[in-house]
């Protein structure tokens, strides 16, 4: 008898053991089946960068240099000043270019109707840089949109 018992006790180890076996595969595929579906989603939200700032587009004119309006009708008042212009995009870069001698034309008599004295203040330069993008800001052709300036950034500004 002691030889039915030792055959009957290996088949349910053996059957533990094939039981495990299955267990622990199951759980290995459960958790493949987890760690490729639903950490992949939770890893890109926590890990990606902040969106990249697109290039910033500048257009830079020709320096000015032009007379300025002042009480005494002094002709040695003069304005040497450098513009770039930031647009939003290339097509906007692309009209300015085309229509250049218009927009040097339109710079050059709103610079030239500057005051001296109102331009030696802060208050004054971020006025006429309200001015030039508004100068800026009107159609270049008739039936065309109104082109876009982001800013205007002084290169140069010399006052004498």
């Amino acid at each position: 008898m002691s030889q039915n018992v030792l055959p009957s006790a290996g088949k349910k180890t053996k059957w533990k053991v094939v039981l495990a076996v299955i267990i622990l595969a199951a759980g290995g595929a459960a958790g493949y089946y987890w760690w490729q579906h639903r950490l992949p989603g939770e890893l890109s939200t926590i890990t990606s960068a902040p969106p990249v700032p697109p290039t910033p587009i500048f257009l830079p004119l020709d320096t000015f240099t032009v007379n300025l309006v002042n009480p005494t009708n002094d002709p040695d008042r003069v304005l040497y000043i450098g513009l770039t212009l930031r647009l939003p995009d290339d097509a906007t870069r692309k009209e300015l270019t085309d229509f250049l001698p218009a927009v040097r034309s339109r710079l050059l008599l709103l610079l030239s109707r500057q005051d001296a004295d109102a331009l030696a203040n802060d208050q004054g330069k971020q006025r006429l840089v309200d001015q030039i993008k508004q100068v800026l800001s009107e159609p270049l052709v008739n039936g065309q949109p109104r082109p876009v300036i982001n800013d205007v950034l002084f290169t140069a500004f010399i006052l004498r």
